[in-house]
C-alpha cells in the first residue's frame, strides 16, 4: 500500500511539473522576452537591449492605475444606479399621491355639479309652479272678484319666497367664490417651496441638466448662500409647460422645488436685491404662484404708482395700499375698483393716468 501511494504521488508531481513546464513555454512575458536566459523561440539579451527598469516600473504603475480606474468606474456606476432607482421609487410614490388627490378633486367636483344641478332643477320646478299659480290667479280674478285680497296675499307670499330664494342663490355664489379662493390658497401653499426662473434660454437646457444650471446661477450671483448652506438640494425641477413650442419667442419658465426652504428664501431675497445673470443673460427669480394669483398680480400692476397709493402684493393674492396714513387691503380687483369709484379725486387721476402712460410709452 505504501509503495502504491508513493508511486501515485510521484506520478502526480511529475504531471504537475510537466504542466508547469508547458505553461512556461507557452507564456511569454516582457521580462522573459528580454531576459538573457530566454527559452527557445524567445529573443535573447544579445539580440535586443535590456529594457530600462523605469520602463517596467512605469508599465506596472500604468496597470495599477488602470485597475484603480476600473474599480472606481464600477463603484460610481453602482452608486448612480442606486440613486436612479431611489429617484424612480420617489417619483412613483409622488405619482400615486397626485393621482389620489386628482381622484378626490374629481369626486368633489362631481358632487358640486350634482348639487348645482339639483338646485337648478328645484329652481326650475318652482318657477314652473309659479307660472301655473299666476295663471290660476288670473283666471280666478276674472271669475271671482271677491277673492282679490286672498290672491294679493298669496302673491305677497310668493314674492317673499322669491326673495328667500334669491338670498339662497347669493349665498351659494358666495360659497362658490369662497371655495375658489380656498382652492387658490391651497395651491399657493403647495407652491411655497418653489421658485420660478424666468428668461433662462432653452439652449442651456440641452447642454446641461436644470439642477446643475440652477446651482451655477446661485454660485455666480450669490455664492455666500452655497458657503453657508452647502450643496443645493432640489426635490424636482422642470420646464413649464413641459412641451416646447418653436413658435414662442420667449423661453419657457423653470419651476424648481427646494428641499431646504431656508435656502429657497435666501435665494429669493437675493434675487429681489439685484438682477441675476447667467452666461451673460439676465434671469429673474420669483416666487412660484398659482395661475389665478399671477393673473391678479398682472391686473394690479396697472395701478399707477404716481397716485401715491404704494401698492403691495400680500400672500396670498391680496393688494394693500397706503393712503392718507391708513392701510387698505383688497382681495379682488373689483373691490379695489369700487374703492376708487367712491373717491372722485382718485377716480379722476386713475382715468387720466393710463392715457399719460401710453403717451410716454409712444415717446419711448
Amino acid at each position: 500500500m505504501r509503495g502504491t501511494r508513493a508511486q501515485t504521488n510521484t506520478g502526480r508531481k511529475e504531471g504537475v511539473n510537466l504542466n508547469k513546464q508547458q505553461k512556461q513555454k507557452k507564456e511569454t512575458t516582457i521580462d522573459s522576452y528580454y531576459s538573457p536566459n530566454g527559452k527557445e523561440g524567445e529573443r535573447s539579451a544579445n539580440n535586443k537591449p535590456e529594457i530600462p527598469a523605469n520602463w517596467i516600473q512605469a508599465v506596472e504603475e500604468l496597470k495599477t492605475q488602470l485597475r484603480e480606474a476600473e474599480d472606481n468606474w464600477e463603484k460610481n456606476l453602482k452608486i448612480k444606479i442606486s440613486h436612479l432607482e431611489t429617484e424612480a421609487l420617489e417619483l412613483k410614490q409622488e405619482n400615486s399621491v397626485l393621482k389620489a388627490k386628482i381622484i378626490q378633486l374629481e369626486n368633489e367636483a362631481k358632487e358640486m355639479k350634482d348639487e348645482i344641478k339639483r338646485m337648478k332643477d328645484d329652481l326650475q320646478r318652482k318657477s314652473e309652479q309659479k307660472e301655473k299659480d299666476n295663471q290660476k290667479a288670473r283666471d280666478e280674478i276674472q271669475s271671482l272678484r271677491t277673492r282679490v285680497k286672498q290672491l294679493e296675499s298669496s302673491d305677497l307670499t310668493r314674492q317673499q319666497d322669491t326673495i328667500k330664494q334669491n338670498k339662497k342663490n347669493e349665498k351659494i355664489e358666495e360659497n362658490v367664490k369662497h371655495l375658489i379662493h380656498k382652492t387658490d390658497n391651497l395651491e399657493n401653499r403647495s407652491r411655497r417651496g418653489n421658485l420660478r426662473i424666468i428668461g433662462l434660454p432653452e439652449d442651456h437646457y440641452k447642454r446641461k441638466s436644470l439642477d446643475i444650471i440652477l446651482e451655477e446661477i446661485i454660485q455666480e450671483n450669490c455664492p455666500e448662500i452655497l458657503e453657508q448652506e452647502g450643496k443645493v438640494e432640489i426635490e424636482r425641477i422642470h420646464r413649464s409647460p413641459p412641451v416646447f413650442n418653436p413658435q414662442w419667442t420667449t423661453p419657457r419658465n423653470v419651476i424648481a422645488k427646494f428641499k431646504n426652504n431656508q435656502m429657497k428664501e435666501q435665494v429669493l431675497q437675493a434675487a429681489k436685491k439685484k438682477p441675476f445673470r447667467y452666461h451673460g443673460n439676465t434671469v429673474r427669480i420669483t416666487q412660484d404662484l398659482s395661475a389665478s394669483t399671477l393673473k391678479d398680480q398682472k391686473a394690479w400692476n396697472t395701478i399707477p404708482r404716481e397716485l401715491g397709493l404704494q401698492p403691495r402684493i400680500k400672500y396670498p393674492s391680496k393688494l394693500t395700499i397706503f393712503l392718507q396714513g391708513k392701510v387698505w387691503s383688497f382681495n379682488t380687483t373689483e373691490e379695489f375698483q369700487a374703492f376708487i369709484n367712491e373717491r372722485p379725486d382718485l377716480n379722476r387721476k386713475f382715468e387720466v393716468q393710463p392715457q399719460n402712460s401710453r403717451e410716454s410709452s409712444k415717446g419711448n
